[in-house]
């Protein structure tokens, strides 16, 4: 299907997830289409390995089902897209472009937001009891103002703080969740139900 296409170059294929990383690690392609069930290693455990090594590639998910907990998971790992099975014939060139020219591709379509894209992820999904992680209700307030995507200043405005004060509140959330950027704690938030997806 993808040889039709003169703009894209299949550069290999392989039959399971252990060959999926050695090849990507020897290829070195721009793209990585990868199925979540795998014979050998599973996708996501294969997609683990290879973001680990080669974290250039952009890889998409091919699968016939998948769950939200799971899309969210892929996400993390670093997944750029999610194409299901029986969409590939419309929308597999379609995902590879996306994420080509930077986006993702999630249910469908062409997503630029990634965080707000997660946020609608998670109002499909049941909402399990929350945990906190020992953030404190403050700490909670602004993890919610990151996925928001506020700025330090706006959060300093919103509850009356010194943006000094704003910066360390960020610092106790990082170190108590385990992340690095604000990025990685907007998803660690939606995936870990610190929000709430109805807000």
């Amino acid at each position: 299907m993808l040889q039709a296409d003169t703009g894209l170059e299949v550069v290999g294929d392989c039959g399971d997830g252990d060959e999926a990383i050695t090849q990507t690690l020897e290829l070195l392609p721009d793209i990585l289409l990868l199925d979540l069930s795998m014979p050998r290693l599973p996708g996501l455990e294969a997609m683990r390995a290879i973001m680990n090594n080669s974290p250039s590639v952009k890889i998409i998910l091919l699968t016939a089902t998948i769950t939200t907990q799971q899309v969210i998971e892929a996400l993390q790992i670093g997944a750029r897209g999610i194409v299901l099975k029986n969409a590939l014939a419309g929308d597999l060139t379609n995902a590879i472009r996306a994420v080509v020219g930077g986006d993702y591709w999630i249910g469908g379509r062409r997503v630029v937001n990634l965080v707000g894209a997660l946020h609608d992820l998670m109002q499909q999904a049941a909402v399990p009891e929350r945990k906190t992680f020992g953030l404190t209700p403050r700490e909670m307030e602004v993890v919610g103002c990151i996925v928001e995507g506020c700025s330090n200043r706006d959060i300093a405005k919103q509850f009356t703080l010194s943006e000094e004060t704003v910066k360390r509140h960020l610092s106790n959330i990082f170190d108590k969740t385990g992340v690095s950027t604000r990025l990685e704690l907007a998803m660690f938030a939606i995936a870990h139900h610190l929000v709430d997806p109805s807000q």
